[in-house]
């Protein structure tokens, strides 16, 4: 079906959209109840009946929505609109459901807390990046327990410099930096504070690596250090380093971010 072909382009782009479906018909009418048609910011996908009614519910679609709508028209020569005449008689109502850009969240690192974390995470609706440097971390065998994911999982298999991952990540991504080498963590910290756009960084470890960290991030050039990078990563009421406790830390602390409203 052409509107799902939308939702999916909508998706894989980072683009918000619309969906319009016919939800209730009266009279005659150019499509049926059920009918569907996603409006996205430069094309659409599938139709609700062409003509006025069509390009209503584009141009409706295409104004800010902050929910659910329904929108009623009447097809008929004594309802004329900007955009011409539709004579069939009937009356047609649209439910109009706005399609928003789902999260994104990078992890850096997909050990034992990475996994974890990544079993979590999920379970929602979001676009999930895992980037590992060590062969076999991300094997299919491995990310198994993510084969039924609602997320859109996205795999990052990096033999150098997975800190490059970061220019290649949509608009606003969460990252979290939990890899299994210090240098390795250090350098994605510093390129991460080099990249405009990206949404909140956390790095897993002690209150002494944030002070260590803080310190070479300055001899790099980054004169406030480690401020703006979240360090340690996660809810502090949450004790244990058991990595399902510390991943369940991590993401009781970032879901209510990617859960709210945007």
């Amino acid at each position: 079906m052409d509107w799902l072909q939308g939702v999916q382009h909508l998706r894989e782009h980072h683009q918000p959209g619309v969906l319009v479906t016919v939800a209730a018909v009266r009279g005659h009418a150019p499509r049926e109840a059920g009918a569907k048609m996603v409006v996205g910011p430069r094309r659409t996908w599938g139709t609700v009946g062409g003509g006025n009614l069509e390009a209503v519910a584009i141009e409706r679609s295409r104004e800010p929505l902050p929910g659910p709508e329904m929108l009623t028209m009447r097809l008929s020569d004594k309802a004329p609109h900007e955009h011409g005449v539709q004579c069939c008689g009937g009356e047609v109502t649209l439910l109009l459901e706005p399609l928003p850009v789902p999260p994104s969240v990078a992890i850096f690192g997909a050990g034992h807390v990475g996994l974890e974390l990544a079993r979590i995470l999920a379970r929602h609706d979001l676009e999930l990046h895992l980037i590992d440097t060590r062969p076999g971390q991300l094997h299919p065998e491995r990310l198994s327990a993510l084969e039924d994911s609602e997320a859109r999982v996205v795999v990052h298999e990096v033999a150098l410099a997975p800190e490059h991952v970061l220019k290649v990540l949509p608009a606003g991504t969460h990252v979290l930096i939990m890899t299994h080498d210090h240098a390795e963590d250090l350098a994605i910290c510093d390129q991460a504070l080099r990249t405009p756009g990206l949404g909140p960084v956390g790095l897993i470890g002690s209150r002494a690596k944030a002070v260590t960290f803080t310190a070479k991030l300055k001899d790099a050039g980054h004169a406030s250090g480690l401020s703006g990078i979240r360090c340690p990563v996660g809810v502090a009421g949450i004790a244990g380093k058991h990595p399902a406790t510390v991943a369940l830390s991590i993401a009781a602390e970032l879901l209510p971010l990617l859960l709210s409203p945007r």
